[in-house]
């Protein structure tokens, strides 16, 4: 049974100003052991409705997002002849989309966690949580990239003849792109969830739309300049 002094202070919590940081979150955490990130949304969203505050803190990003989302097809346009004359890459490039989108959710999601955990303090490159995170999502993109090739280039064989060096540059394009995609990602939700953090807001409203639009449009954007430069 909850103990009631815990539900007296919840209810405190819960009547806080949303971007008020005050001395009562750290009491209660310390001496009820109740979680910062628990805290920090009985005081976020506790008192409010939270699909209005979601909508009202991600709109903006989400209108952004559009906007770059929409600039990758101007990308590959400059290309579409050669790009579009490369089928393993057409097979691929919804693939490649949705797969680095949810690699953005991904380390969004982990990395806002981090943040209200405490776990990202002092130098961010010598951070054990992060290092630990940025190899487990390279190596699983890396897979799930040469197994997409892989297929893709299968898949192709039955439409058209395939030769070896275009094979090795359609793998070494889808290789690249990802490896720079989810280096960029990382980097994005970095600087911008502390920035969100230090203001008091979640990342996590924020940081999902702005990854996922960057992962659409870095996406076919990487991809049009590998095109230029290999193909």
């Amino acid at each position: 049974m909850i103990h009631k002094n815990v539900i007296k202070h919840l209810l405190k919590i819960r009547r806080l100003k949303k971007n008020e940081h005050h001395a009562m979150l750290y009491k209660v955490h310390k001496k009820y052991g109740i979680s910062k990130r628990t805290l920090f949304y009985v005081k976020e969203y506790g008192n409010s409705n939270i699909t209005r505050t979601i909508l009202k803190e991600s709109v903006l990003i989400l209108l952004l997002a559009s906007v770059i989302s929409s600039l990758g097809g101007f990308a590959l346009a400059n290309v579409k002849t050669a790009f579009f004359s490369i089928i393993p890459l057409i097979i691929m490039l919804p693939v490649l989309n949705d797969m680095v989108g949810d690699y953005g959710i991904i380390i969004s999601s982990k990395f806002s966690g981090m943040l209200h955990m405490g776990r990202i303090r002092g130098n961010i490159l010598m951070n054990e949580h992060l290092r630990k995170l940025f190899i487990q999502i390279m190596i699983i993109a890396l897979l799930t990239a040469s197994i997409c090739s892989i297929i893709a280039l299968g898949l192709s064989t039955f439409a058209t003849t395939l030769t070896y060096d275009i094979a090795l540059k359609v793998f070494l394009i889808t290789i690249i792109d990802v490896i720079v995609l989810v280096s960029i990602l990382f980097i994005v939700a970095i600087a911008a969830g502390i920035y969100f953090y230090k203001k008091k807001e979640d990342p996590n409203n924020f940081l999902i739309p702005m990854t996922t639009s960057i992962a659409d449009f870095g996406n076919m954007l990487i991809l049009a300049l590998l095109v230029m430069m290999i193909l």
